[in-house]
């Protein structure tokens, strides 16, 4: 609501950042899921709660369950249909690739209209299903403007899927280096990425080696003890 109030609207945008403001003034401590949202907050709602960043894990996929018709390659984007997406720009890349674009996600707000002859948009699936759609990509797309954490560019690395992602900085900070990287809004750029991951087998590779690699450091194992560290550290501070 701070960064880019435009993706929402005027009366979200307040309400957020009144909702966030009065939350972070009554907390006694917080945890976010990046650094770069942790920085965010400090910028736009100061307050005395310490903050503790705790990444989210990524969940071992079920059983897949089949979803009929999918194209034979196709890139992948996951995630509610909105403005702060991104995902506008990435149907006309897909279009000027000549690509089918695969999008799992339900319609959000903003009246984002993705309809094409080239765009599939299967709206929102259980995990099997998704467990299906996510391992046949080429490649997974994730334009966003704005993240808070981007849980598909995770779960698509660990499922050895290469990953186009912008610059949004939570998911640079996700991403690690292993996806490619794109400027926000910038569709050339986005044009060149992904195809370089659709024409060049050894860009391919290379990005599902580095993701696997990435993915490993996203458990909820992890994240549990990180979560119970930090109410151990608030128990400490309130008996002192």
């Amino acid at each position: 609501p701070w960064t880019h109030p435009e993706t929402l609207t005027a009366r979200g945008a307040a309400w957020h950042r009144k909702v966030i403001g009065r939350a972070v003034a009554r907390a006694s401590a917080i945890v976010v899921p990046t650094a770069a949202v942790a920085a965010e907050l400090r910028r736009c709602a100061p307050g005395a709660a310490p903050i503790r960043v705790v990444p989210n894990g990524v969940t071992r996929w079920p059983a897949e369950r089949p979803v009929p018709d999918l194209p034979e390659r196709y890139v992948l984007a996951v995630g509610t249909i909105e403005p702060r997406k991104g995902f506008t720009a990435l149907v006309a890349a897909t279009a000027e690739l000549g690509v089918p674009l695969v999008v799992v996600g339900p319609q959000g707000w903003g009246g984002v209209d993705l309809r094409a002859p080239h765009v599939r948009l299967l709206g929102r699936l259980g995990d099997p299903e998704l467990a299906h759609v996510l391992r046949r990509a080429a490649v997974l797309a994730a334009p966003s403007l704005a993240e808070g954490f981007g849980l598909p560019v995770v779960e698509a690395m660990a499922a050895g899927v290469p990953v186009v992602h912008s610059d949004a900085p939570a998911l640079v900070e996700v991403g690690g280096g292993a996806g490619l990287v794109v400027p926000r809004g910038d569709r050339a750029a986005l044009v060149s990425a992904l195809r370089s991951v659709l024409g060049d087998r050894g860009v391919a590779e290379r990005a599902r080696a580095a993701g696997r690699v990435r993915a490993e450091a996203f458990t909820w194992e992890n994240a549990a003890r990180e979560v119970w560290a930090a109410h151990l550290a608030h128990g400490r501070r309130r008996a002192d």
